[in-house]
């Protein structure tokens, strides 16, 4: 279902649910109501003293509002923990407030302003699901915009101290509800503990009924009594992972997977025999967009919040920072055919995508999000880590285990800790990975001359094919698609084609680039690798010849993005980094199902029997 914000009015600072009638917080009290009744409660500064190098913190939510449990939570950490641990956050919201209110609410707290403006900086648009926000460098917070009940049912990390939040039960009785309470329960790592600032019997009886051992404290100002609680059991202590990685491949997902493991503490060794960025990732500009859908299925979800991904890597690491490295000003879209067109109406229609993100304007509709960039630029802007070295060889086979690596071309053997393969189509060459059921796209790209018109451009037009603005004065026009040659050879009647499908399309902007007479100054082939889903293979390799199945231990794959990958490869990273990790992550299991590479092993377990029964033996 679409995400509807709230609607609030404010009493200064302090909003005011139109819907509930209800206060976000108590007003003029609100800083002092959240430390009492949230942060000391949970007696987190204690805790989070208490934590060594390495250990990991999670706090759930069931109402986000305006974050300020959260940034306080965060706050206190910040204060009290050493260095080398890490909190995690996690908190639903069903009607999130818009952008602007947030942050006059936030204008209250001038003592939290900087993670305020983090917040702010990566607050999402209002799209259903899970997204990420660093707070930190070692804070994450995972916003899950949707009903809170569905959220945590669908959540699998252990939870250390609940923040039972949200409008009063009078106010909002949909949300206290026992299926609530149970979802936190099972989500409870052993002594966890819970707060909340009602004393409401059927909560207290609900949290007893689910498992908690529940009690009542003073209440914060004029309310007579409040909740604390707490999950039977012995704390244990969950720590992240970091070591040597080897990240193999050096396009954009080997680029984006090694950053991601570098900023979780990894000393990461990326292997190629070739500079950053030569294959499919090479090319002059690359599109950052989505093609938005009705029908928001895993699949859909995916596009849309790789998208969101993509645009908080590039802000969060300044890119692209100079002209020469491309534009974050948005996309058209052109429908091309009577299907694309019915699919963009569809889609505004449904208000899956937000208007903040999509709209229509006369014959075309505009994304709002996205742009151009030059992806080389962008692969070296992350590989540019004092834990990311390089190393210019051919890997021909990567080692599972406990102690995993790899065997070099020259017959060297490196060890790690955990590897990455991010080698496109060329996977399928690395002994056991063969039966990959990936395919190889052929795809050329026509380069054009600016003209003076063309060179005013500033958004790249997405249609049958792609127009982008100039670079270093070239437009990329394109591209073919070609699943019969896999050589990436350049053909010029290719250029035709894609000058001819320009035409087509676009003969307005044909025509400022000189129409038949426009200057083709070079072109580019390359191959794409494409899953039969089209969705990525992001997660562990698989050992597919085993009954029941098992996983290539510490080995995990992140190829097959398409002609999407600079879009789709920051989510895939984050991924993987964190699953590598041992951290918390920020994708929703729907999602991470849709990309895990055992699904085409369990696909193809149900269509032929003899993948059942008995262990197959696998060529390579």
């Amino acid at each position: 279902m679409p995400i509807i914000p709230a609607r609030v009015d404010f009493d200064g600072t302090t909003p005011i649910s139109t819907r509930h009638e209800d206060s976000y917080f108590m007003r003029g009290q609100g800083l002092a109501e959240s430390l009492q009744v949230f942060i000391e409660a949970n007696a987190l500064p204690e805790r989070f003293g208490r934590l060594r190098a390495g250990q990991i913190l999670s706090i759930g939510e069931t109402g986000f509002g305006t974050g300020l449990n959260m940034l306080l939570a965060a706050r206190c950490f910040l204060d009290h923990a050493k260095p080398g641990t890490c909190l995690h956050l996690q908190s639903a919201e069903l009607h999130p407030l818009a952008k602007a209110d947030l942050a006059r609410a936030l204008a209250g707290w001038p003592q939290l302003k900087t993670l305020s403006q983090r917040l702010l900086n990566d607050y999402p648009a209002p799209v259903p699901g899970w997204h990420r926000i660093d707070l930190a460098t070692n804070i994450s917070l995972t916003l899950m915009f949707g009903d809170a009940t569905e959220q945590w049912q669908q959540a699998c990390e252990p939870i250390d101290a609940w923040f039972l939040d949200g409008f009063a039960p009078a106010r909002n009785p949909d949300m206290w509800q026992s299926a609530l309470f149970k979802s936190l329960a099972a989500r409870s790592s052993p002594g966890a503990t819970l707060s909340s600032f009602t004393a409401a019997g059927h909560v207290r009886r609900g949290l007893v009924e689910a498992g908690f051992e529940v009690w009542r404290e003073p209440g914060f100002g004029r309310k007579r009594h409040r909740l604390c609680g707490r999950m039977p059991g012995d704390p244990v202590a969950r720590c992240s992972r970091q070591g040597q990685a080897i990240v193999v491949g050096a396009g954009l997902a080997g680029s984006t997977s090694a950053r991601a493991l570098a900023d979780r503490g990894w000393k990461v060794t990326v292997i190629d025999p070739a500079p950053p960025a030569s294959g499919a990732s090479g090319n002059h500009c690359g599109v950052v967009y989505s093609t938005p859908s009705a029908h928001m299925t895993a699949q859909n979800r995916f596009y849309q919040t790789s998208l969101l991904a993509a645009i908080r890597w590039f802000r969060a690491y300044d890119f692209p920072s100079e002209p020469d490295q491309g534009r974050l000003d948005g996309i058209v879209l052109k429908p091309h055919d009577a299907r694309s067109s019915a699919k963009l109406a569809d889609a505004l229609e449904s208000k899956a995508w937000p208007p903040s993100l999509f709209s229509r304007k006369q014959n075309f509709y505009q994304m709002h999000a996205g742009g151009y960039l030059r992806p080389a630029a962008w692969c070296h802007h992350l590989l540019a880590h004092p834990a990311i070295s390089q190393l210019r060889a051919h890997v021909i086979e990567v080692q599972a285990g406990a102690n995993p690596g790899v065997k070099l071309g020259d017959g060297r053997s490196l060890s790690c800790d955990a590897a990455v393969v991010a080698t496109a189509a060329n996977v399928r060459e690395l002994p056991g990975m063969s039966w990959l059921p990936i395919s190889i796209i052929r795809g050329q790209l026509s380069h054009i001359a600016a003209t003076e018109a063309s060179s005013r451009w500033t958004q790249p037009i997405c249609h049958a094919g792609y127009l982008t603005p100039a670079l270093d004065g070239l437009h990329c026009v394109g591209a073919t698609y070609d699943r019969q040659r896999t050589e990436p050879l350049l053909d010029s009647a290719d250029d035709a084609v894609n000058m001819r499908q320009l035409a087509e399309q676009l003969p307005d902007h044909h025509a400022a680039l000189g129409g038949d007479q426009a200057r083709i100054v070079s072109s580019r082939a390359a191959l794409r690798c494409q899953s039969p889903d089209r969705l990525p293979l992001a997660g562990i390799a698989p050992d597919p010849g085993f009954i029941p199945h098992r996983e290539l231990e510490n080995v995990y794959l992140n190829t097959a993005h398409g002609s999407r990958g600079i879009t789709h490869t920051p989510l895939c990273a984050e991924l993987l980094a964190d699953t590598i990790s041992q951290r918390p992550v920020s994708v929703e299991p729907e999602i991470r199902q849709a990309l895990a590479p055992e699904r085409f092993v369990l696909r193809r377990r149900r269509r032929e029997p003899e993948w059942k029964t008995k262990r197959v033996k696998v060529k390579g």
